[in-house]
């Protein structure tokens, strides 16, 4: 497996970016073992979801972005489950936790979000975990592309668990409006569910236009990403991103 570039800041202002994105089951599985994973993985931004939205949620967060060397952004119990950890290489201009409308019966979902500077680039960042329902799936597919062209930046990125496979109807609506990073430069493994026998992509990460993708897939054989952790983590498999963010120009 060819390596992942590693981050960076180009001449030119680029920025060379790492995206995690990772379910993490409410943190019910081997802490240890998930900040392992994502520690070696070296991420600039981890898109997480099912993170603890109960009690001392926050602190469960916090410890767990310190653990894997970095530091809770936004989301968690205020996104209804996704959230945001970044690096000391992220320079925060805002965040916004959003509650999606609730369907009787349903659980409540969210977006944890944020606009970041790296580097000389202004990237917007979306993390987000789709219903189990196709109808309500679709429909806030459809919000996310809303909420991203909100943020009123050129360059974004938006991952998580969407609940459906490729060449679905909410992952069609989605890679209309957005580049699917797996399809764009495949990498490391495709499937992301479940961990101990990975037979679907559920889990995936999505880009604007102008964005590089670099590679993007599961870790596996990524030095220090042990398949022991991979296991016992949590029931999905993470997915890593490298991407080149164009300069900004404001």
């Amino acid at each position: 497996m060819e390596p992942l570039p590693n981050s960076r800041t180009e001449s030119d202002g680029s920025a060379v970016v790492r995206v995690l994105s990772y379910n993490i089951r409410s943190m019910r599985d081997d802490t240890d073992a998930l900040a392992r994973v994502i520690a070696a993985c070296a991420p600039d931004l981890v898109l997480l979801q099912e993170a603890p939205r109960f009690f001392r949620w926050r602190k469960k967060l916090t410890r767990l972005a310190a653990a894997s060397g970095l530091v809770l952004l936004s989301g968690g119990g205020t996104a209804a489950g996704p959230a945001l950890l970044c690096s000391l290489r992220a320079t925060v201009e805002r965040t916004q936790d959003v509650l999606l409308p609730l369907t009787p019966g349903q659980h409540r979902r969210g977006f944890a979000t944020a606009v970041v500077r790296i580097g000389g680039a202004r990237l917007g960042v979306l993390s987000c975990h789709l219903s189990l329902r196709a109808d309500e799936r679709y429909e806030q597919a459809g919000l996310l592309l809303d909420r991203l062209a909100g943020l009123g930046v050129t360059h974004a990125v938006a991952g998580g668990d969407l609940n459906e496979r490729p060449g679905g109807r909410t992952f069609r609506r989605l890679g209309d409006g957005l580049r699917d990073c797996w399809t764009a430069a495949p990498w490391g493994g495709e499937y992301t569910f479940s961990q101990d026998a990975p037979d679907r992509r559920i889990d995936a990460v999505f880009v604007t236009e102008g964005v590089e993708v670099l590679g993007c897939g599961v870790p596996v054989g990524l030095p220090g990403v042990a398949e022991d952790d991979l296991r016992a983590a949590t029931d999905h498999l993470p997915v890593l991103t490298a991407l080149r963010v164009p300069a900004s120009a404001s």
